[in-house]
């Protein structure tokens, strides 16, 4: 599913920048800050499903290791601004994004 996704998003996007990468680590880290607040102080799911969700799913969903790659092989590239804009724009999105994430379940 994360492939399948992340090759579409690039695809679509086009460019050397991994907007693919990029697109799924953001929107699984909104769904793991919402999940995992939601799982544990609004609903009654047992561990195991709080656990296949987040870890499971959610863990294989997002990639830090096609991220670290990513950002190698752009640096490799002589892609300095590219690479740096990959690690500092993924690490505030994804960031800011959980924080959304636990905010919204905490709201609703």
């Amino acid at each position: 599913m994360r492939w399948l996704m992340a090759s579409c998003i690039q695809k679509m996007a086009g460019g050397a920048f991994p907007w693919g990468t990029f697109a799924v680590n953001a929107i699984g880290s909104f769904l793991l800050g919402f999940l995992f607040v939601w799982l544990i102080e609004r609903s009654t799911a047992g561990e195991l499903l709080r656990l296949a969700l987040t870890v499971g799913f959610l863990g294989a969903f997002t990639t830090f290791s096609t991220f670290s790659l990513e950002s190698i092989r752009l640096l490799q590239e002589g892609a300095l601004a590219l690479a740096f804009g990959n690690v500092i724009g993924q690490v505030l999105v994804c960031l800011t994004l959980t924080w959304f994430g636990i905010q919204l379940a905490r709201a609703i």
